[in-house]
């Protein structure tokens, strides 16, 4: 296939990806790979937006949970992902793509303060945008900022890219050598089974605004490109 399925896509990357085996920090051939993934998928004319999260290198949750006000840590999850958001942007950059950052949180020195109908048309120019600083506020997660972002640019389908896990299962297949993968689910069905894809804010926005959901893994090089073109790999999640 070299035509590609959906128009306009919101790709979810965890911090984690960003790191590699070391599983902190960032890993400028991970950045390398990830870039000439997407590049891949730009020159089939899709319209990329990106959201990147920052547990490489700070997680809020944590932070909150050593004792710090969860307001503040959440904060530095967010400036976090500024940082990861920025070396994306170099990565894709160097091999040609056009790129543009845009943040919640403003800091105009160092990329665009986040609007809606800008990023609308840096993605009509076939620019990749990449939204930092999660929503802005804190006790929100980077997955509820791409249902968010999925909703308001008006995208077809989240691609959820997993590290060292290529969909959803009924167990953590690393623990649990018994569990199953599943092919299709939906939100509710997620909801209901209590599976650790995204949180239920972020699930029940996909649900209401009935975004499709694709879970995969980024471990293997080319998933991006495949499941653009609509080959059925990892797991699906419907609204209904």
């Amino acid at each position: 296939m070299t035509t590609a399925r959906y128009r306009r896509i919101v790709l979810k990357l965890s911090g984690e990806a960003l790191s590699g085996q070391q599983g902190t920090g960032i890993e400028p051939k991970i950045i390398q790979s990830i870039a000439a993934q997407v590049k891949e998928v730009a020159e089939l004319g899709v319209e990329i937006a990106i959201v990147v999260g920052g547990g490489n290198i700070w997680r809020g949750k944590v932070g909150s949970e050593m004792g710090m006000d969860r307001a503040t840590a959440d904060y530095m999850g967010m400036l976090a992902t500024i940082m990861n958001s920025l070396a994306l942007q170099d990565g894709l950059e160097k091999i040609g793509i056009p790129t543009r950052v845009q943040t919640s949180i403003e800091m105009r020195q160092v990329a665009e303060p986040y609007i809606r109908r800008k990023a609308i048309r840096h993605l009509e120019k076939k620019r990749v945008v990449i939204f930092a600083a999660g929503t802005g506020n804190p006790y929100f997660s980077t997955d509820t900022t791409a249902a968010l972002r999925a909703a308001e640019i008006e995208a077809e389908v989240i691609l959820m890219a997993k590290n060292n896990v290529d969909g959803v299962y009924t167990d953590d297949p690393k623990i649990n050598k018994n569990a199953k993968k599943y092919d299709k689910l939906s939100y509710m069905e997620m909801l209901n089974e209590g599976l650790g894809v995204m949180d239920s804010t972020a699930s029940t926005l996909c649900m209401d605004n009935n975004i499709l959901l694709k879970v995969f893994s980024i471990t293997e090089e080319g998933n991006i490109k495949r499941v653009v073109q609509g080959e059925e790999i990892g797991t699906t999640i419907r609204g209904k």
